[in-house]
This record gives structure tokens, C-alpha cells and sequence, in this order.
């Protein structure tokens, strides 16, 4: 009986080609989702906001926070999909609005009431997975800002 055998560099070598292309196409898939929650944030929830469209004004009058409250809230989302196009930022921005989508939700289960009381949550799950596949982004802007104080 004859026996096959392969030779370790082979093996070793076709396990971390395959182990960079997963990464490879693990680093764009998350790289196109920073674009689509950026896009998102900056065009489809902060601009109604910010040129005080009529639903927007409605949600914010109800809550009793007014055009202030909505600008306010408006300028965040905004500033959040901005930095989340920022490497560097990408995962401090993902963490604010994170906190951001916590606070929404708190306010739509105890004040809205209305249809949309999952969206918030829904979002934190991608915005939590940016988070922390970008932590080490944190760590260098923690470094680069302490090298400019």
C-alpha cells in the first residue's frame, strides 16, 4: 500500500491564502456597509431634519422638543454618517449613534408609540458590529490625539 502525502508548505500556504481572501472580502463587506449607514445617516434621517421637512417637524412638536430638538438631533445623524466615512472615526461615530439609536428607541417605546419603534434597534446591530471590528481605529485616534495635546 503507497501512501499520499502533501507537503506541509502546501497546506500551510493555501490555508492563509484562503484566510487573507475571507478577510479581504470580510474588510469590503464592512467598508460597504460604513458607506450604506453613512449615506444613510447623513441623507435619509438627518437631512429631513435639517430642512425641517413637515414629518420631521410633526415627530419633533409632538415630543415637545420643538425645531431646536430637531435640528439638534439632526446635526448628530449628520455629523455620525460623516465620520463614519472616516476611517479614523468610523468606530467612535459608530458608537455615538449607536447611542444615539438608543436614545430614539427609548423615545418611541415611551413617547411615540409609533410604527417604527424596531428601527432603532435594528440599526444598533450593524453600528455595533462596526464598532467593534473597527476598535483598533479608536486606539490610534487615541493616540494621535494624545500626541497633539
Amino acid at each position: 500500500m503507497s501512501e499520499t502525502t502533501v507537503p506541509v508548505t502546501t497546506l500551510a500556504s493555501t490555508s492563509t491564502s484562503s484566510l487573507k481572501t475571507r478577510g479581504r472580502g470580510a474588510r469590503i463587506s464592512l467598508g460597504a456597509l460604513q458607506i450604506v449607514l453613512g449615506l444613510f445617516y447623513a441623507f435619509a434621517s438627518a437631512l429631513p431634519k435639517l430642512i425641517a421637512h413637515p414629518s420631521a417637524a410633526e415627530a419633533f412638536d409632538k415630543l415637545g422638543w420643538g425645531s431646536t430638538g430637531m435640528y439638534l438631533i439632526g446635526a448628530l445623524e449628520l455629523a455620525g454618517g460623516l465620520a463614519l466615512l472616516v476611517p479614523l472615526l468610523s468606530s467612535v461615530a459608530a458608537v455615538a449613534l449607536g447611542a444615539l439609536m438608543v436614545g430614539a428607541f427609548v423615545v418611541n417605546v415611551t413617547v411615540v408609540h409609533g410604527p417604527y419603534v424596531a428601527t432603532p434597534l435594528i440599526l444598533i446591530l450593524p453600528l455595533a458590529l462596526i464598532a467593534w471590528a473597527r476598535r483598533d481605529r479608536t486606539t490610534e485616534l487615541v493616540r494621535w490625539v494624545r500626541r497633539r495635546v
